[in-house]
């Protein structure tokens, strides 16, 4: 039976051109959706911009530009980034677009309809950065500044529509109890403090700025940004093009299965948003997980500091393939991560241009000269008795498990794990000594074909992680490629990683280096 799985990145805010930060959240959520394709499961990936807001106006005009060109310019550096790193993205929404501003006023007025909006006032300090108001402590007088953005805050003192937040505290406070909720679990503690507070009307308009979806019947009147950017998850299900509805969008992949966003966004996307689905009457979104934040040698990047990584200039200097593998496998998804240049290049170098690179370089090179060019035999027993076939059988069953609670460290390490366990038995069995000895030719023979079985195996777990690499390494074996872009049949991948798929016989291609050692002159 085919499964949908919808899951999304954040809509990427569009006041500046992709940083690290956005290209980690797009590679997970990447690696996740090949995983599900890989399974057999009807995907829709879902990314894009948040393209509304004061910050957008106030960088548009600091460009010296109109703010629709400003906002087609950098959505413009977002979409041509994700294809350059191959992101297989199913839908790539834009919240400026007019098919947007039809489906966020047919959610509005749902949403008041069953009376869940509020004339009201808001006063307090307000984060332009961060587009919210600031619970702050201001006994001294002074103007507060924003912890995360390090600004300072800005009085606001309006009339506005209000979401009625606080008619949904039960709801949404059984909501976040879920386990399955919220992940991982030290931010779903967080969300629960903060709902445990008190859940309190937020405003959903903004007056004055004219960047922004207007509200009907509210002359002078604009979305807030978040109000409006959570719903382009929903609009962009669907037909991509010509106008958008709710009952085309929700028959299309809603509700999601996963949202993967950064922590500072949790609030947003595990209290406000479900209650506003739940106000429309809509189903929720299945989870929610929140990432930590990317430091660089121990501290915070940051233009005042000068270390910031530019995600274009990086992939230029040492390519798609070491960064995904850096930046999953080192990292545990869930919690901030340090990039730091020499542990860069030591992993990369050690895990696959040494570990996984060269077992399959000798392993093809010894089979190739030994055994005509070929796949060698099995052996006289079944080949499933190989001491190989449990632990590789182990290995790939432990990539699942990982993949399926988002832990895309531990299925990096179990699929290096198998290539070490792979490299271990290889240099223990020493077939080049044996092999000397014409009487162990089906011996060797046996060793090798279970190494290059394993080996197969690694390839197949490597694929949601690092496609082309894990390709090349299927056609080093004379296997064909997989397609992680469009996925398997259901059932497919359970055959795949079955022990024994690799044929007796099944030519192998001239050997050639998986991947060349990375030396870097200067910095990242």
């Amino acid at each position: 039976m085919v499964h949908r799985f919808t899951l999304t990145t954040p809509l990427y805010y569009v006041n500046d051109k992709p940083h690290i930060g956005s290209v980690y959240t797009t590679l997970a959520a990447d690696a996740m959706a090949r995983w599900r394709r890989l399974q057999g499961d009807r995907v829709c990936l879902i990314t894009g911009c948040d393209e509304h807001g004061l910050k957008i106006q106030r960088s548009a005009a600091a460009a010296g530009v109109p703010t629709q060109d400003y906002v087609d310019r950098m959505a413009g550096h977002f979409a041509a980034l994700w294809q350059r790193i191959g992101i297989s993205h199913d839908r790539f929404v834009r919240t400026s677009a007019p098919r947007h501003q039809g489906l966020v006023h047919e959610f509005y007025e749902r949403v008041r309809r069953n009376g869940h909006i509020r004339m009201g006032q808001q006063q307090g300090w307000y984060c332009v950065a961060c587009e919210e108001f600031k619970d702050v402590d201001n006994e001294d007088g002074g103007t507060p500044r924003c912890a995360i953005h390090d600004r300072p805050l800005e009085w606001r003192d309006e009339e506005n529509l209000f979401f009625c937040l606080s008619h949904f505290q039960e709801p949404v406070t059984r909501l976040v109890e879920r386990e399955s909720f919220i992940g991982p679990p030290s931010r779903r503690r967080e969300v629960q403090r903060f709902v445990e507070a008190g859940l309190r009307d937020f405003s959903i308009s903004r007056v004055d700025l004219p960047w922004g979806i207007p509200v009907p019947h509210q002359p002078g009147h604009t979305f807030y940004v978040w109000f409006d950017a959570l719903l382009g998850y929903i609009t962009a299900l669907g037909s991509p093009d010509g106008p958008q509805d709710l009952t085309t969008a929700l028959a299309s992949g809603w509700p999601a299965q996963l949202h993967l966003i950064g922590k500072d966004i949790l609030r947003f996307h595990a209290v406000y948003w479900p209650a506003m689905l739940l106000a429309a009457d809509l189903p929720l979104p299945e989870r929610v997980f929140g990432h930590g934040f990317l430091t660089r040698e121990g501290r915070k990047m940051g233009k005042t500091l000068g270390n910031t990584l530019d995600p274009e200039a990086l992939f230029a200097k040492v390519g798609v393939e070491p960064v995904r593998w850096y930046l999953l496998r080192d990292i545990q998804f869930g919690e901030d991560g340090d990039i730091q240049q020499k542990r860069f290049l030591d992993l990369v170098n050690n895990d696959l241009a040494n570990t996984i690179g060269n077992l399959v370089n000798r392993t093809v090179s010894m089979s190739r000269r030994w055994f005509e060019g070929c796949v060698p035999p099995e052996g006289e027993e079944d080949a499933a008795s190989h001491p190989l076939a449990p632990v590789a059988t182990a290995a790939t069953a432990r990539v699942g498990r990982c993949f399926a609670r988002q832990d895309l460290q531990g299925a990096a390490m179990a699929t290096l794990g198998l290539a070490e366990a792979v490299n271990g038995h290889l240099s223990e069995q020493a077939p080049w000594s044996a092999i000397k000895d014409a009487s162990r030719r089906d011996g060797v023979a046996a060793v090798l074909y279970g190494v290059l079985e394993a080996t197969r195996l690694v390839g197949l777990c490597l694929q949601p992680l690092v496609p082309e690499l894990s390709n090349r390494l299927l056609i080093q074996l004379g296997c064909e490629p997989l397609d992680s872009r469009h996925g398997l049949p259901p059932g497919a991948w359970e055959r795949l990683v079955r022990w024994g798929g690799l044929p007796h016989g099944q030519p192998l291609p001239e050997a050639s280096p998986l991947m060349a050692r990375l030396e870097l002159d200067g910095d990242l």
